[in-house]
């Protein structure tokens, strides 16, 4: 039996994301230095607003793959970009026939974008947008969070855990992107010491980046 991701519709539009991220890579390493100088979290949201930053292919059927199994209630991810790993997420959330996936963003043109791939790849009713800065969206999250993905701001991820924390039960997996770079250490500190309340291990995603799977211990 196909899964939503071998969906055409679905297929296609990851197939078309993927292209463009690629074609885009040449013009963001040309502009990194631009990001370098101190920018409020507005600023961030829109200097890279036309620029995807996915997950790979691979970490997206990963995060499939994650859910499937794990069978959350409520995904939330941090940093939805253009909606790619979103996509990945929710069609765990369709083919487990239950669940939900709520996603944040801050730019208003990603979040356009999102809503229309949302809505031609059939999954936009499984896709809840919080739009606006996460520390101030997800503090209003009904309910428990059953499956976080981290991969907005690398600075952010620890304030997001932390507001998240109370609504984490025991068994709840933290996937967090990009721990490669330096910014993620002081997220890295938190879910590596055993006392805090995580079992967590770190892998290779591609050649220079590394992805860090966090289960939570206890409520």
């Amino acid at each position: 039996m196909a899964n939503t991701l071998q969906d055409p519709k679905v297929a296609t539009v990851l197939d078309r994301m993927y292209a463009e991220s690629s074609n885009q890579m040449s013009q963001l390493r040309e502009r990194r230095g631009q990001f370098d100088r101190p920018m409020t979290t507005q600023e961030r949201a829109e200097a890279m607003s036309e620029f995807y930053i996915p997950v790979t292919p691979e970490a997206g059927r990963l995060l499939y793959s994650l859910v499937r199994s794990t069978r959350p209630a409520t995904v939330v991810e941090f940093g939805m970009s253009f909606g790619i790993s979103a996509i990945h997420l929710a069609s765990a959330v369709r083919d487990n026939g239950t669940g939900r996936v709520v996603t944040t963003e801050l730019s208003t043109s990603k979040i356009a974008a999102a809503k229309k791939t949302f809505a031609d790849t059939g999954l936009d009713d499984v896709i809840t947008i919080l739009e606006g800065d996460a520390l101030t969206t997800l503090d209003s999250l009904d309910g428990p969070a059953d499956f976080v993905l981290l991969d907005g701001w690398k600075d952010l991820y620890l304030p997001v855990l932390e507001l998240l924390e109370p609504r984490l039960h025991a068994g709840v997996l933290i996937v967090a992107d990009n721990t490669s770079a330096q910014d993620t250490a002081p997220y890295l500190d938190r879910v590596r010491n055993p006392g805090n309340g995580y079992v967590s291990f770190n892998f290779q995603v591609r050649d220079s980046d590394s992805m860090e799977v966090s289960c939570r211990t206890n409520d």
